[in-house]
């Protein structure tokens, strides 16, 4: 799972399954605590905020005819790596 942001920090495009989903409406961004007393034993030293996870819900599509998907996108405190949370193919789903 890659993704591409803009120049704002904003997604452009998800990478997921060999494919590239064009984000085509506004997300929405939105933050949640880690249970860091289950997780986290030991923050790196200068790591910065170990405890918010960083979401997005970005409305996507293959090409500009096929149907909306959603997909909820997560990033831990301590990751660069983004994660699919869940894909909804109503093109839309709970925040």
């Amino acid at each position: 799972m890659e993704v591409r942001f803009t120049a704002k920090g904003v997604p452009l495009a998800v990478r997921h399954d060999g494919r590239i989903w064009a984000v085509a409406a506004e997300p929405v961004h939105w933050f949640t605590r880690a249970d860091w007393w289950n997780t986290i034993k030991r923050a790196p030293v200068g790591c910065g905020d170990p405890i918010s996870v960083e979401h997005w819900q970005v409305q996507v599509r293959l090409t500009s005819t096929s149907a909306l998907r959603t997909f909820e996108l997560r990033r831990d405190p301590l990751s660069e790596q983004w994660l699919l949370a869940g894909i909804s193919d109503t093109g839309t789903a709970a925040a």
